[in-house]
Formats: structure tokens, C-alpha cells, sequence
């Protein structure tokens, strides 16, 4: 075992501008994403930063200034661009920008729009599958055209040039759970190296959790994990049920001060009550528009639905640092001790506390480390995951105006059900047993008729539940 190279994650969209003394706006370069960028830019890391939750395009711009993205005479990057994308499409597109900077994209991370840790970016029913299929279809394609287009804008810039076509990496990760379904994406998809997460969360030799946050995770139900909407970005936001954090939002409700106090701001981008961007978790935020709802004077239940959507934002700045200064017997400068954490669905399959060299084990097929909860396919997880998020969608539009939404929903039932023949055409594929694909195959005949089924509520009974 070696150690590896000391990578950054940027998430693009976390580039809130700050503000002098007299709340007049810094230059676009002291933004957080803008300053993590160039920080790492100044580093002597010979390594790779990556570029997570979205396209930034004054971000992706920032990065031509520095010289380290750049090749040298021999083709050699002493700082490489990872990118998170949802689909082929996106890799194209974001992979474009960056090569006609002269800039070469050196790896695509693929992840699964639902299962995974943290921001859940859902596609429009795009299955993970069906997306690997294309990447692996079309990775000649993109690699050679991303090739070409860096090395004339290189040339245009009057810069060293790559002497070969460099190595572009692709990566998957997002509810993998055994070593087939590891091993599957290598040897079928090609694919260049599988992330696991959020199983990670029980090794505490390789992450920082707090023993009681640590323990609550290790006896989890499946019912403890959910995709919510806490996060004061807007986007749905896997979580955990038992955090500390949870409990604190519920306590601050109950002694009528909902909201955090709200210190590092990086999440700070609402202005509908001011003039400089506030976040949407803190107290100043919640107590304003607590006060604007009062004056509606709506119905208690439509009154309760909306209040819970307030108050339900968490202080990701604080609680997802939380569990690091616990564990490291840090204490924390305004006493905000409260842990979030945000694992993927996954990890409901896995229990108890584990070693490195176990979890390695497991993830090599050495050994078995998953519960006795009944695990379906990765790819049918997925599927589940999706299925269950359009019928939220759908439930919601009882009290939301959604533009278009009809149409969304059939193109988003469409795919899934693309997405469901394409696993049907796959199993043959499967190292796995006879039995298993047949169980396999009765899952996704069973979903699919699920899929079709769904439907919006009739028109009657959407107007019943007046939106805010």
C-alpha cells in the first residue's frame, strides 16, 4: 500500500460572493469556489481537483490562468480536472469547454443521480446503466475529440502541445454493494476504477465520524436513510434520520427559534428579505419567512406543509464538519456541536463497525460483509430510487405548479422504462447465478409495470390543494 495523491473537491456552485465592511461586493475572484480554485492552483500538489455539483462557467474560466493545468514538453499535467457528471452528454459539453481553453478534462467521474451520498442530481429517468452503455460506446469518440480541440487551442495560445493523445479516466460510483457488481463495471463497462463511499462510514481508520454518529449508522434501518430537502441549495439532499442535527432543528422549532445562526455563510445565496445573500437554514432567513407565511392566513394543513418546508434546511456549513472536530477532540469556536451527515441509500445494506482490510475484503470479493437485509441489484436499486422519486414528484403536484409537467413526467417514464429493457437485454451479462436472474428479471418486469401505471392525479383532484 502506497499513499495516493492529495486530491481537491470543488463543489462549482458553492461561489457565493462576499462583501467588504460596508457590504459592497468583493472582485468575482474572492468567491468561495473562485479562491478554492486558486488556492489549490498555487499548491506544489502535483495532483487532481474535481469538479462536483454543476457547471460554473466563471469558475471553468478562472482556470486558464494558471499554468499548472497546462502541458508541459512532454504532455506531463501537474494539476489534472476531474468532472462529476450525471451523463454522456454532460462530458461532452463540460469536457468542450475546458478544451477549447487548451485545457484536457483527465477523468470523468459517472455517478448515480439517486444512489449516492450527499446532493442527489436526479437525471430525467436516465438510468446508470444505459449510461455507462453510452460512455462506453462513444469513449474513443471523446477522448480523440477532446484531444483534438485542446491541442488547438494550445497551439493558437502558442503553448507546448501533448505529443500524444493523454489518458482520459472514467470513473463510476454510486451504490455498488458486492464484488460482482464492482467487478461487472470494470470488465463490461471498461471502466477505468469503481468509487466506494458511503460504506466507508464504518471504517473509522479512513473517515472522520463521531463515536455516537458512528454507532447509530452501524445499527441503521432502511427507513433511516432518505432523500430531503435540507439542503439550503435547493437540491434534494440524501440524509440520515438519527443525526444530532436533526434533533437540534426539531428542539429550536419547539422553543419557537427555528434556524441556525448562520457564521461561514458559504451557502448564503437567498436576497428575497435582503440586499447582501443570506442562507436559507439560518434564523434570520426562517424567522422572516415564518412571518410572511403568518400574514397568509391559510388553512392549518397548508400552513404546516409549508412551515415544515422553512424550517426542514440544515447548517450543512456546521454540521458536516461537525463529526471531524468531535472525533478529533476539536472543539468547535461557537459551541455548534450538532453532526449532519448525508450517506448514500446503500449503506442500509451494510451493519456494524468494520476494518480496512475488511471492507477491502468485501470489496474484493474476499469476504461478505452485507446485513440480512435482502439486497436487489445495484441497477435495480437505482431503478426503485426512481421510481419512488417521480411519485413524489407527481404527489407534489397536487399543491405545485410545475410547468410542463406532464410532459416531464412522460419523458421521465419513458427513459425508465428504455432504461428497464436495456437491463433486460443485460442479464445474460451477469456473472451471477441462474436464480438470481430470474429474480432479476421478475424485479423488472414488476417495476416496469409499475412505471407504466403511474399517472397525474386526475384534474379534479389537483385543484382541490391550492398552492402557495
Amino acid at each position: 500500500m502506497k499513499a495516493g495523491s492529495i486530491d481537491v473537491n470543488i463543489m462549482s456552485k458553492v461561489d457565493t460572493t462576499h462583501y467588504n465592511k460596508n457590504d459592497e461586493p468583493l472582485p468575482p475572484e474572492y468567491a468561495n469556489a473562485m479562491s478554492s480554485l486558486r488556492g489549490y492552483a498555487n499548491s506544489n500538489l502535483h495532483s487532481t481537483i474535481v469538479f462536483s455539483a454543476g457547471y460554473n462557467p466563471r469558475l471553468y474560466g478562472y482556470v486558464e490562468q494558471f499554468e499548472d493545468f497546462f502541458p508541459d514538453e512532454k504532455g506531463y499535467l501537474k494539476k489534472k480536472i476531474a468532472i462529476k457528471v450525471s451523463d454522456y452528454r454532460s462530458a461532452l459539453i463540460q469536457g468542450k469547454v475546458f478544451a477549447k481553453k487548451g485545457i484536457f478534462v483527465s477523468e470523468f467521474r459517472v455517478e448515480s443521480g439517486l444512489n449516492c451520498g450527499g446532493h442527489a442530481f436526479a437525471t430525467e429517468g436516465l438510468l446508470l446503466g444505459p449510461i455507462l452503455g453510452e460512455f462506453k460506446d462513444n469513449r474513443e469518440t471523446l477522448e480523440n475529440e477532446l484531444y483534438t480541440i485542446s491541442n488547438a487551442a494550445l497551439q493558437q495560445k502558442g503553448k507546448k502541445t501533448f505529443p500524444a493523445p493523454p489518458r482520459l479516466k472514467l470513473t463510476v460510483q454510486g451504490g455498488v454493494g458486492t464484488g460482482r457488481e464492482h467487478s461487472f463495471l470494470l470488465d463490461y463497462y471498461h471502466f477505468d476504477s469503481v468509487g466506494w463511499g458511503s460504506p466507508f462510514l464504518l471504517v473509522p481508520e479512513v473517515t472522520n465520524v463521531d463515536e455516537d454518529t458512528l454507532c447509530m449508522l452501524a445499527c441503521a434501518t432502511k427507513d433511516d436513510y432518505y432523500l430531503s430537502n435540507a439542503s439550503p441549495l435547493g437540491i434534494p439532499f440524501n440524509n440520515f434520520r438519527k443525526t444530532s442535527s436533526e434533533h437540534l432543528i426539531k428542539t429550536r422549532i419547539d422553543k419557537g427559534r427555528p434556524g441556525s445562526p448562520c457564521y461561514k455563510k458559504y451557502l448564503a445565496t437567498n436576497t428575497e428579505f435582503t440586499n447582501t445573500p443570506i442562507c436559507t437554514a439560518s434564523r434570520q432567513y426562517q424567522h422572516k419567512k415564518i412571518e410572511q407565511l403568518k400574514e397568509k392566513n391559510l388553512p392549518p394543513a397548508i400552513y404546516n406543509r409549508e412551515f415544515k418546508k422553512i424550517t426542514e434546511k440544515e447548517c450543512l456549513c456546521e454540521g458536516l464538519g461537525a463529526a471531524s472536530l468531535q472525533k478529533n477532540n476539536i472543539t468547535h469556536p461557537h459551541k455548534l456541536e450538532a453532526v449532519t451527515i448525508c450517506p448514500g441509500p446503500n449503506l442500509a445494506y451494510f451493519s456494524g463497525i468494520h476494518t480496512l482490510q475488511e471492507m477491502a475484503d468485501h470489496i474484493y470479493g474476499r469476504a461478505n460483509l452485507l446485513n440480512s437485509l435482502k439486497r436487489p441489484n445495484m441497477f435495480v436499486n437505482e431503478l426503485v430510487l426512481y421510481i419512488d422519486y417521480l411519485s413524489d414528484k407527481i404527489a407534489a403536484s397536487l399543491y405545485e405548479t410545475q410547468p410542463n409537467f406532464e410532459k416531464y413526467m412522460q419523458s421521465f417514464k419513458t427513459n425508465l422504462v428504455q432504461g428497464i429493457n436495456y437491463y433486460k437485454s443485460l442479464l445474460n451479462q451477469f456473472a451471477e447465478t441462474e436464480a438470481y436472474k430470474e429474480e432479476m428479471t421478475n424485479e423488472l418486469c414488476s417495476l416496469e409495470k409499475k412505471v407504466i401505471a403511474m399517472s397525474l392525479p386526475r384534474h379534479e383532484a389537483r385543484e382541490i390543494i391550492p398552492s402557495v
